[in-house]
């Protein structure tokens, strides 16, 4: 049965910036930085109403994730804004010394992640992103999915006491969650339930695995679509208890394969629930120019590819 209603297109960036607004009416301990990308991490709003609580660090990553740092020692909740691929790896020694190890309540803000950002090319995309911070002890990893997703997780993310990595994009995408929903770390979502297979996505995915369920439909197969919002700490119970009952598992993820959802859904399944298991995702490779549609077809990552990865799963049962 059909869980979702498309409301129109949106930016998750703009989500993230209206739960920064609302998070800052909530909660006086929170403070936004950016490394000069204000109007890209849709900060504006939340500088305009508490300018005492806005800092901008220039470019300078480094140097911010050590302000922020120094923020939350004191107490504040400090939001650390900038391009995934520069606030992850460009500054990954500070993040792990200053916020990992020291477990400072840094939540760490990444947009245009993933090849979506489209045409500033490979240098500004990351497909690693994920992996660098799963990586991390303590870590809380977040990829919401769309708009109202978006909002509630930063909202989620400043009740949250620990170091939190929140990744959103640039395009406008379907907005298709509810908007009252409250967003709960560490649970996974069921928009579909289906018994042929299941397919776990992550991020703008969600959308390409909601359209190829449609279709599945209609030829027969029953899919279950499941939101893994939140990649670390994974929903265990749900990933098993789904992959038990499909017995046929695709992933889908806007992330290169190493490090990725991918890899921590199927081993989290090789200890548990053996099933077969298809990807979809980046692979091995670099982002490259061209529009965020383009380079989603381009590297296999939409509903289309999501169908073949179905049909070849349940063939192997």
């Amino acid at each position: 049965m059909k869980k979702y209603t498309d409301t129109g297109k949106k930016d998750t960036r703009s989500g993230f910036g209206a739960g920064l607004l609302e998070a800052g009416k909530k909660y006086p301990g929170v403070v936004a930085l950016t490394a000069d990308l204000k109007g890209s991490l849709k900060m504006n709003d939340f500088a305009e109403a508490f300018p005492e609580r806005f800092i901008q660090c220039g470019i300078a990553e480094a140097n911010m994730i050590g302000v922020a740092s120094g923020l939350a020692i004191t107490g504040k909740i400090p939001f650390a804004g900038s391009f995934a691929e520069f606030v992850t790896g460009r500054v990954y020694d500070q993040i792990r010394q200053e916020v990992a190890y020291g477990k400072t309540n840094v939540k760490i803000a990444s947009s245009h992640a993933g090849i979506t950002l489209g045409e500033d090319g490979a240098t500004h995309q990351t497909m690693e992103d994920i992996a660098l911070m799963r990586a991390l002890p303590g870590m809380t990893v977040i990829n919401p999915c769309d708009y109202n997703q978006t909002k509630a997780a930063t909202i989620a993310a400043a009740e949250y006491c620990g170091p939190v990595y929140l990744r959103f994009g640039r395009p406008s995408v379907p907005n298709f969650t509810p908007e009252d929903r409250i967003f709960e770390i560490g649970k996974a979502y069921i928009f579909n339930e289906g018994k042929d297979v299941t397919i776990f996505a992550t991020g703008h995915m969600v959308w390409e695995a909601l359209q190829a369920a449609e279709a599945l439909e209609k030829n027969g197969i029953n899919a279950e679509i499941i939101d893994i919002a939140t990649i670390k700490p994974l929903d265990k119970d749900t990933v098993i208890t789904s992959a038990s009952k499909t017995r046929a598992v695709v992933i889908a993820e806007e992330h290169n394969m190493a490090g990725g959802l991918g890899e921590l859904i199927s081993g989290t399944l090789a200890g548990t629930v053996p099933v077969p298991v298809e990807f979809v995702n980046g692979e091995d490779r670099f982002g490259q120019t061209g529009t965020p549609a383009e380079l989603m077809q381009a590297y296999g990552l939409d509903a289309a590819h999501i169908i073949k990865a179905a049909e070849r799963v349940i063939k192997r049962k």
